[in-house]
Parts: structure tokens; sequence; C-alpha cells
């Protein structure tokens, strides 16, 4: 079995938790909660996707 990358792991949690906020702010009808929910879920996609792109470049993935 390869290595667990635990950055990954932590970067899926929180697109994860982000998810589930949109979900509760739109049960809670806030638009604050959506927006910064939905922004949050950007940030740390893009993290994740860009940690992922310079390990590959280094060769560490």
């Amino acid at each position: 079995m390869k290595d667990i990358k635990w950055i990954f792991v932590i970067y899926s949690l929180g697109a994860v938790l982000s998810m589930s906020a949109i979900g509760v702010g739109i049960g809670m009808r806030s638009l604050l909660v959506v927006v910064l929910a939905i922004a949050a879920l950007i940030l740390i996609m893009g993290n994740g996707f860009k940690t992922k792109a310079r390990m590959r470049r280094e060769g560490t993935l």
C-alpha cells in the first residue's frame, strides 16, 4: 500500500465541510453563510489542486 498524503486528506475534509456548510446556510436561509462557504470551497479546492500540481512537478507525488 502506498503512503498516505495527509495534506490531501486535510484538503478533502475541508472541502466536505465547506459543502456541508453550504447546505446548512441554505437551511438557515443565510446568504452570508452560503457565500462564505462557497468562497472557502473555492479556496480549499484551488489550494489542493495547486499542491498536487506542485508535488507532481517536484516528483514527490
